[in-house]
């Protein structure tokens, strides 16, 4: 059977059907799962670009090889004024933040 673009679902339909339409409580709790996630992997590529491990990266910015593997794989929060030191730092790069309205 071969499909048409009629057939196809757009990604965005596909989490509205799972997470509910922008601005539910569930679909916004997705929403921010996935940013920290999206910060956890830049983390990590620019980390490895850099050829730093994370106990190295961790030495340069005055944290824990802990609490960089955390930030990493999205299991903990992160304070702004850690992630600025962790990207200024430790990386040598400069954060810019943006809000979408």
């Amino acid at each position: 059977m071969k499909k048409t673009s009629k057939d196809l679902t757009s990604f965005a339909d596909h989490l509205d059907k799972q997470y509910g339409k922008i601005g539910t409580a569930t679909r916004e709790e997705y929403e921010e799962g996935f940013e920290a996630f999206k910060l956890g992997a830049m983390l990590q590529e620019l980390r490895k670009e850099q050829g730093l491990t994370q106990a190295q990266l961790a030495i340069k910015c005055g944290t824990t090889k802990t609490y960089i593997s955390r930030i990493e794989n999205n299991a903990s929060d992160i304070r702004l004024s850690t992630l600025m030191r962790i990207i200024r730092e430790g990386l040598g790069k400069h954060l810019k933040l943006s809000v979408d309205i």
